[in-house]
């Protein structure tokens, strides 16, 4: 299993055993200098009607457990709305930032798959981490499904949002980040943003109670979220803020 996120130093990179995305790997004594990033832009209004064609009424889109049936080329400007437990935060990507990750979020957004997940790493003056599924099998279906590497055409500036990564090439799924924090000395470990935060207010306000991760620190364990999910979450980190859904709106 590899980890996905995004550590604070560069120097003497680490990996962890852990499911899903990393960001980069690094030491928590870092440097402020090495933290994460953020994303988003504006689809068409039709995001109810591009909804109800795709599935019926209560019927999990065909891409949901099959991330090849979820492969739609993405709007070159589109807007995501995340509702989240303690508000709003809408989401700017420009495709042409980032081809391949517009792609895979917007794809990732219209089938569904980022609803009551968790912001599972959150980490004053640095990032904010989310995009492991509460649902185990969705977890399996997306963990290999991952996508090419894009250039990194923005830096990883305060409000900008990027996807999580191993320390391997062509690494990315569904897990992403959005930066508390400028920090650009992501960028040359190749974190390329995909959107930008409009208005950072509720990013701000996410829990940050926990901080790093285990076993580095004592928020939770990216393994056991993956295999086990939102219950495990539940039981042992009640604080955490959640995504309880998210929509392609319009710009």
């Amino acid at each position: 299993m590899s980890v996905s996120f995004v550590g604070r130093s560069m120097l003497g990179a680490w990996r962890l055993p852990l499911t899903g995305l990393v960001f980069a790997m690094c030491s928590m004594g870092c440097n402020k200098g090495s933290e994460a990033a953020p994303g988003a832009a504006a689809a068409s209004g039709a995001a109810a009607a591009s909804k109800a064609a795709d599935a019926k009424p209560g019927t999990p889109h065909p891409g949901l457990l099959d991330p090849n049936k979820a492969t739609e080329t993405a709007p070159e400007q589109f807007t995501i709305r995340f509702d989240t437990t303690k508000g709003e935060i809408f989401v700017d990507v420009t495709r042409a930032w980032t081809p391949n990750g517009a792609d895979r979020i917007y794809n990732l957004v219209k089938v569904g798959y980022y609803t009551d997940v968790s912001f599972f790493r959150v980490i004053d003056g640095f990032m904010v981490q989310g995009g492991i599924s509460g649902d185990p099998k969705l977890n399996a279906a997306w963990r290999p499904a991952t996508i090419p590497d894009d250039p990194v055409k923005e830096s990883n500036k305060r409000g900008y949002v990027t996807f999580a990564k191993t320390g391997a090439p062509n690494s990315r799924t569904t897990q992403f980040f959005i930066n508390f924090a400028d920090n650009a000395m992501l960028d040359g470990m190749g974190f390329a943003p995909f959107g930008k935060v409009r208005d950072m207010k509720v990013v701000d306000s996410l829990y940050k109670g926990y901080g790093e991760g285990a076993p580095r620190g004592r928020g939770p364990s990216q393994g056991e979220m993956q295999n086990v999910g939102n219950s495990y979450l539940k039981q042992n980190f009640p604080e955490l803020d959640y995504i309880k859904s998210a929509t392609i709106v319009s710009p």
